[in-house]
C-alpha cells in the first residue's frame, strides 16, 4: 500500500529544525512511504522517502502560501497516485485534498477549535463526512466534538522508539531541567520565577534550559526571550538555547527532574513522555493532554497558582525516595507509548481507511 503523507508547510523534515509531527512521522514511516513537506537543505529524517514539494510560480505567486501548498501537494498526488493520503494538522488542506477520490486521514495533533477548516461545529462535522478523523489524545477528540453528536474518532497518541534512547549514567545529575520553546505558553517565565523563589533552599542542584522561540537552529529573538535570558542568566541558571533532539534525549536521560510546566493545554505533551521514557522523575502541568500522558507517574502543579509550581519542585529535591518512585513510575507508564504497537496500529487504521473508501465507492448510489 503506497501511502503519502503531507506534513504541515511550516514543519522541518530534517534533524536540525524538526518539530514533533516531523519526528513522529519519522519515526512511524514504513520504507516505501512517501513523506511530503517544504523543500529542506541536506539531508531528511530517515523514515520514509522525503519529496519535497514544488510550490508553483507565475500566476500562484499572487496567492498565499498556503494555496501554493496546497497546489504543489496536488500535483504530487497527480503524479504518485497513492492508495491513501494522510494530512498532519491540516483540516482546511485535508478538505481540499478529499476530492481526489483517494482516501483521506487527518491526523491532529493540536485544538481544531483554532485551526482553519475546523473553528466551528459545521466544519467539523463537514470533515467527518469527507475522511476519518484521528487525534493524538483523548482531549484533542473532546475539543474536535464539542457541541456535535459523539461519532467515530480515532484516538492515536504519540510515541516513541524506547530501544533507541540514549542509556542514563549510573549517577544522575542534581539538575532540574526544562525543555520547550522560550514562550510564555510553554511556561519558561514560571519554570525561572520558581527557581527564583526554591534557589537558594536547594544549594546543590542546577537549573538548566534547553530551548528556543522557535524548533529550529536559526530561531529568531523576541524580547520575551530576551527578558527571560537576562533572568535566568543573573539566577546561574545554564541556557543552552535551541538544541536538536538527539541531543535534548542525552541531557534528559542525565537529568534528575524535569519540569512540563505549561500554561497551554497541550494537545499531548511529547516533552513529559521523553522525560519519563529517559527515567527522570516528572513535574507537569495538569493541562490539556498531559494529564492522560504522565498518568499517575508525575507530580502534578499548575504553573501559575501561587506557590505551586515551587512546593513540588522542593518536593522532588528534598524527598529522594518520592523522586525515585515517581522516575520508576514514569518507565513504567512510557512504555505504554513504545513505536512498535504504534506502528502496528497506525498500519491496521491505514489498511481500514482505504477498505471502507473501496467499499463505499462500490455501493449503488441510492444505499449511500
Amino acid at each position: 500500500m503506497q501511502v503519502l503523507t503531507i506534513l504541515p508547510r511550516r514543519e522541518g523534515y530534517a534533524p536540525d529544525r524538526a518539530g514533533a509531527i516531523s519526528l513522529l512521522v519519522s519515526r512511524l514511516a514504513q520504507p516505501e512511504d512517501i513523506i511530503v513537506g517544504t523543500a529542506i537543505e541536506g539531508n531528511p529524517l530517515p523514515g520514509g522517502q522525503f519529496m519535497p514539494v514544488s510550490e508553483p510560480g507565475g500566476f500562484w505567486r499572487w496567492m498565499r502560501d498556503g494555496a501554493r501548498y496546497r497546489v504543489g501537494c496536488q500535483r504530487i498526488i497527480r503524479r504518485v497516485k497513492p492508495d491513501l493520503i494522510e494530512v498532519h494538522n491540516r483540516p482546511a488542506l485535508a478538505s481540499a485534498l478529499a476530492g481526489a477520490g483517494i482516501p483521506v486521514n487527518l491526523i491532529l495533533h493540536n485544538d481544531p477549535q483554532d485551526m482553519n477548516g475546523a473553528r466551528t461545529p459545521r466544519q467539523r462535522q463537514a470533515l467527518l463526512q469527507q475522511m476519518r478523523v484521528f487525534t493524538v489524545s483523548h482531549w484533542l477528540r473532546r475539543r474536535f466534538l464539542d457541541d456535535l453528536d459523539d461519532q467515530p474518532i480515532t484516538v492515536m497518541p504519540n510515541c516513541l522508539d524506547l530501544a533507541s534512547l540514549p542509556k542514563p549514567p549510573t549517577q544522575r545529575a542534581r539538575v532540574m531541567l526544562f525543555v520547550g520553546r522560550m514562550v510564555a505558553d510553554k511556561g519558561a517565565d514560571a519554570f525561572v520565577r520558581a527557581w527564583s523563589a526554591i534557589a537558594d533552599r536547594a544549594p546543590d542542584w542546577h537549573a538548566v534550559m534547553i530551548g528556543a522561540d522557535r524548533f529550529r537552529f536559526n530561531s529568531p529573538r523576541t524580547n520575551f526571550v530576551d527578558r527571560l535570558e537576562a533572568q535566568a542568566t543573573g539566577l546561574g541558571i545554564t541556557l543552552c538555547g535551541y538544541q536538536m533532539h538527539a541531543q535534548v534525549l542525552e541531557t534528559m536521560a542525565s537529568a534528575s527532574i524535569v519540569v512540563v510546566p505549561s500554561r497551554w493545554p497541550e494537545p499531548f505533551g511529547l516533552t513529559a513522555l521523553e522525560a519519563m521514557a529517559s527515567g527522570a522523575a516528572v513535574i507537569s502541568s495538569p493541562k490539556g493532554g498531559l494529564p492522560e500522558v504522565v498518568g499517575d507517574a508525575a507530580l502534578l502543579a499548575l504553573p501559575d497558582a501561587p506557590g505551586v509550581l515551587e512546593e513540588a519542585m522542593l518536593k522532588m529535591i528534598s524527598d529522594r525516595a518520592f523522586r525515585a518512585d515517581m522516575a520508576a513510575r514514569g518507565l513504567v507508564q512510557a512504555r505504554q507509548f513504545d513505536v512498535g504497537p504504534a506502528r502496528d496500529f497506525l498500519q491496521k487504521q491505514r489498511v481500514l481507511s482505504v477498505t471502507k473508501k473501496k467499499k463505499a465507492a462500490s455501493m449503488p448510489q441510492c444505499e449511500r
